[in-house]
């Protein structure tokens, strides 16, 4: 009868855990304010992305247990300014929060995509497939004190911080939680992979924010240069 009592309590309480996560429903956006989930950073139809005006991370929940993230980074090259590179990611998937507190995020492995540019070793930016798990030890939603807003802090795998982020929107500002661009298979039978030829993606996959509709690789660098340069990278993150 003990035995039972506990069991039913036990799972009570991972069931309590697992629901209490509503103060994280929402988007959330780094100080930059510019980078955020949704269309209007990934176009899963054209398969392009549409660089923000800076660099920056966006998270999204929702209340049904999907999230969505975006990712607009660059990195300098100290021994060669010339020479940034610059990532953009985007995936998105469904996510639980564990009995001890702790994220486990499980991306849907076919729909993510990244796009990556060394300018010195590749002429064109390389855009592929891109899925990773993430786990969050812990979390905590708390009003800045200085700026006021509510701010998430997310705690990595080894404890360490990710950058703040700030509520954007609420309800979250999300693209479809289903698989949106499955892997199809020639025959019958074969198992599909996460691995896919470069031929196979699109070539211009980088909608630019400018009125000129210029050559988007020429923009890229441009964009990266910048935002890498002077140590911008750090001011936005």
């Amino acid at each position: 009868m003990r035995a039972s009592l506990a069991t039913m309590l036990l799972g009570a309480g991972l069931a309590a855990a697992q629901a209490s996560f509503t103060d994280l429903v929402g988007t959330w956006s780094s100080k930059s304010n510019s980078t955020l989930t949704g269309p209007g950073f990934y176009d899963p139809v054209n398969e392009k992305f549409t660089e923000p005006k800076h660099t920056g991370i966006s998270y999204s929940f929702s209340t049904d247990g999907h999230f969505e993230e975006a990712y607009y980074r660059a990195v300098a090259n100290p021994s060669n300014p010339s020479c940034p590179k610059g990532i953009i990611q985007w995936q998105h998937g469904s996510f639980k929060k564990l009995a001890n507190g702790s994220l486990s995020l499980e991306p849907i492995k076919p729909d993510g995509r990244q796009l990556f540019s060394d300018p010195c070793t590749y002429k064109d930016a390389i855009y592929t497939r891109y899925n990773t798990t993430e786990l969050f030890t812990r979390y905590e939603v708390v009003k800045d004190g200085y700026t006021k807003k509510t701010r998430l802090n997310l705690f990595k795998h080894d404890g360490s911080p990710l950058m703040p982020l700030y509520l954007a929107f609420s309800p979250p500002q999300m693209l479809p939680t289903t698989t949106l661009n499955p892997l199809t298979t020639s025959t019958a039978g074969a198992k599909a992979t996460g691995k896919v030829k470069r031929s196979d993606l699109p070539r211009n996959v980088l909608t630019k924010r400018t009125p000129q509709q210029q050559q988007a690789d020429r923009w890229w660098w441009v964009g990266v240069f910048m935002t890498a340069s002077g140590g911008a990278l750090y001011y936005f993150f």
